[in-house]
């Protein structure tokens, strides 16, 4: 059983992993955390990581290093907080610092954990949804954007002691709560994040402008179609998201007009809400890196293959996001109009 002697570890000092473990330091939580930049090691070991947003404002030193194999020995516990992209690779650097009780803690946007136990282990693997937006201002320097939840579950569904536990630890950073059903729960919001997050993509619109296009709402509605038909087919059940206000099933329901009225009121809601936000994937363009897009649409499109469901509009949509990547396409409000985009029924 875990306690608050537990070998506790970070790794990645992004917006989520720096904020969870400046939180878990204040807390009096004995941890390291893992960046790739030595500057920023430099910072949280010296002045700190200085926190704003939602919490408040602290500045709060945390034992850094700036590669998994300079931790100071085996791990009780990590919160794996890297991109999903690079997700696998720390995970085979960590594996050498775990023993057979280690937990790791998965909190990528994207279905990893699935891959994740592959490498490490199904009995490690802890499935966590991050329900709450944070963003990075500068070197050591984070935002907390939004308020939110934690999510976590055992990837087959046991009432283990040690969440329980982890529910305490992680509560002190956002509420967190325990379910039976994390893969449901990592799949709603994976179906949010392949409408908001890789439309917002091509497009380079805010929420709220982008959600205020008809053609914007039209894939919107379709790519959640074909995620919900691939979940069905895997035998999973969603849960709801947005904080449990969006029913898909209920959502998705019927194609009369005042069924396609009410989805476009909702999705209108939605962009007026979240207006301000900009997509992640957006972000990562911006600067030059990959997005997540496999382990969102791509992910959809993946388990579509497997199990014989057409997903010809999350096959598109990766397509246009990979040339995007490449330098191969602009990004650009008519991508929502963009012929591979129609050609795949919308």
């Amino acid at each position: 059983m875990l306690d608050q002697n537990a070998r506790l570890a970070v790794i990645g000092a992004g917006a989520i992993g720096g904020i969870v473990a400046a939180c878990l330091a204040k807390e009096g939580w004995d941890l390291e955390l893992v960046t790739k930049h030595q500057d920023t090691a430099d910072l949280a070991n010296g002045p700190g990581l200085h926190i704003t947003g939602v919490r408040g404002e602290f500045v709060q030193p945390v034992r850094a290093v700036a590669d998994i194999a300079q931790l100071s020995g085996p791990q009780d516990l990590v919160f794996l907080a890297t991109k999903a992209t690079e997700a696998i690779a720390a995970a085979e650097a960590l594996l050498p610092l775990l023993h057979e009780r280690s937990l790791v803690v998965s909190l990528q946007n994207g279905i990893c954990e699935e891959a994740l136990a592959g490498v490490l282990g199904r009995d490690r693997v802890v499935g966590c949804v991050v329900g709450w937006g944070a963003t990075m201002l500068g070197p050591g320097r984070l935002e907390m954007t939004s308020t939110g939840e934690f999510v976590l579950g055992d990837l087959d569904g046991r009432p283990l002691p040690h969440l329980d536990w982890l529910a305490g630890m992680l509560g002190k950073v956002v509420p967190t709560r325990l379910s039976a059903n994390i893969l449901g729960e990592l799949y709603s919001k994976l179906m949010v994040n392949s409408c908001i997050n890789t439309l917002g993509a091509i497009s380079g619109l805010y929420l709220g402008q982008m959600l205020a296009r008809p053609q914007a709402r039209l894939l919107f509605t379709a790519v959640m179609r074909e995620a919900l038909a691939v979940a069905t087919a895997m035998g999973l059940t969603v849960e709801p998201g947005g904080g449990g206000k969006l029913d898909y099933y209920r959502f998705l329901k019927g194609d009369g007009l005042i069924d396609r009225w009410r989805r476009g009121l909702t999705i209108r809601a939605i962009g007026h809400r979240y207006r301000r936000i900009k997509s992640s994937s957006l972000q990562s363009l911006e600067r030059g890196r990959p997005t997540e897009i496999d382990f969102l649409n791509g992910y959809i499109c993946q388990k579509g293959a497997e199990l014989g469901v057409p997903t010809p509009l999350n096959l598109a949509l990766v397509a246009l996001v990979k040339e995007i990547e490449a330098g191969q396409r602009p990004i650009d409000p008519a991508n929502l109009a963009g012929h591979s985009l129609a050609g795949a029924g919308c």
